[in-house]
């Protein structure tokens, strides 16, 4: 089975996500950034494929680095290379027999050239459905396992409900005589 891996043009995501848009108008973009990665971990992990957000250098200037936060690798390129142009280069380098690329991008250029190498891509309003889908998934999932871990707190002892046991086969003993 090929590894589903998806690039993220992180900042395209911020523009059109609707909670990450408004801290972004209020100049919050750190946290914009924060969320975006955390939502995409939850994602990631309950669909089994490995996310990359690639953030553009231009509005972090002086950072070029490559960290893991919640699972989730997040790139920001170096300075003067867009986002795009890093994915383009990764896209390349990466869509081998073994892997299945993607790219979430709104950017129809970009998606042209993701195309032309051989991967997919997913806009930025796909790929919101897509988590609010799997977040929805995951709320259904962990109240079942919920409802089947749950046990009724009961007042009987341990001593209380074995007697309960006995007496209850020894009813029914009697009554199949």
């Amino acid at each position: 089975m090929k590894k589903e891996l998806l690039y993220v043009d992180g900042y395209n995501m911020i523009g059109a996500w609707p909670d990450l848009a408004k801290l972004k108008k209020i100049d919050k973009m750190a946290d914009a950034r924060d969320l975006l990665l955390h939502e995409l971990s939850n994602y990631a992990k309950y669909e089994g494929i490995e996310i990359r957000i690639v953030f553009d250098a231009q509005l972090v200037p002086g950072v070029s680095k490559r960290y893991d936060k919640y699972e989730v690798a997040v790139i920001f390129t170096n300075e003067g290379e867009t986002a795009d142009s890093y994915i383009e280069k990764a896209v390349g380098d990466e869509n081998l027999l073994l892997s299945h690329v993607q790219v979430a991008t709104s950017d129809l250029a970009e998606q042209w050239i993701i195309f032309q190498k051989g991967a997919t891509r997913k806009s930025a309003n796909e790929l919101y459905k897509d988590v609010n889908t799997t977040k929805k998934k995951i709320a259904v999932d962990s109240a079942v396992y919920r409802m089947q871990t749950k046990t009724r707190n009961s007042p009987l002892t341990d001593k209380d409900k074995k007697q309960l046991e006995e007496l209850y086969f020894e009813l029914i003993d009697r009554k199949l005589d």
